[in-house]
């Protein structure tokens, strides 16, 4: 492969490099969301600005960890998650947002995810399309016990990985709007949890990569509650999902060091 970067020895989207970074990686799609989430860890520090790739880096239980930001979708998702196990990091845990599909998911809920329907094109060029998108159980498992510790609403199922956001919400205006909309009551009567962008390019690299990955999200509100004409609530206050990430990898950590893990 071509060394864009002339012997930097800095990762080439990311400007990353071997030192900045931990083994365990928080990633979030907006940047300005990164300097929020590490003010969780111990000593937090800036590390790189480059494109849509803000790093901080600090310290869980004295083990360096990081939070690094993808873009909104998979391809630059992808691109993320290469670079940083290329600096040798092992395990990750996506941190975004969602909106409810299944009824009881509400506003301000947490959603963890236990698979994702891989309806985007990055994870095509990585695997074939019957390969299901599944986390990690060691991540999957240490989720559900950080939120059950911080004793927060949550629900473990499938969630809904696409490409177009206007195509969830204005699919009528797409051409192909009876495939979109055809595809979406199935997931509905499927109990498909959620519907965010991200969680299946996650998992399906980290499969192929060999590393750990595992996915969660807040609840922002749910549509197909608007549409049944119940209560709606929107909720936009990330610091639980922030403080149950961050549990998660605390949790990690101690498990891998107590059974000399990675």
């Amino acid at each position: 492969m071509i060394d864009y970067t002339e012997g930097s020895n800095k990762q080439y989207h990311t400007q990353l490099e071997e030192n900045g970074v931990g083994d365990y990686v928080i990633l979030t799609g907006d940047p300005k969301r990164v300097k929020d989430i590490a003010s969780y860890l111990d000593d937090a520090y800036f590390v790189a600005d480059n494109r849509e790739y803000v790093t901080y880096s600090g310290y869980i239980n004295g083990v360096l960890c990081s939070v690094v930001s993808t873009g909104i979708g998979g391809a630059s998702t992808a691109i993320a998650m290469e670079e940083l196990i290329q600096l040798g990091c092992h395990t990750f845990l996506r941190v975004g947002t969602c909106g409810g599909m299944r009824l009881d998911v509400q506003g301000g809920d947490i959603v963890i995810a236990s698979g994702a329907i891989r309806q985007e094109g990055t994870t095509r060029e990585y695997a074939p399309i019957e390969f299901p998108a599944v986390p990690n159980f060691e991540v999957l498992s240490a989720q559900v016990e950080s939120a059950n510790k911080l004793n927060l609403p949550y629900h473990v199922g499938v969630v809904q990985s696409k490409d177009s956001f206007f195509g969830q919400h204005a699919p009528e205006t797409m051409p192909v709007y009876q495939e979109l909309q055809n595809k979406w009551d199935a997931y509905c009567r499927l109990d498909c949890l959620a519907s965010e962008m991200e969680s299946s390019t996650v998992f399906i690299v980290g499969q192929t990569r060999h590393v750990r990955s595992g996915a969660m999200f807040l609840c922002l509100a749910n549509q197909e509650r608007e549409k049944a004409g119940l209560s709606n609530i929107q909720n936009h206050d990330l610091k639980p999902l922030m403080k149950c990430a961050v549990l998660t990898l605390k949790n990690l950590i101690q498990k891998d060091e107590a059974e000399n893990h990675w």
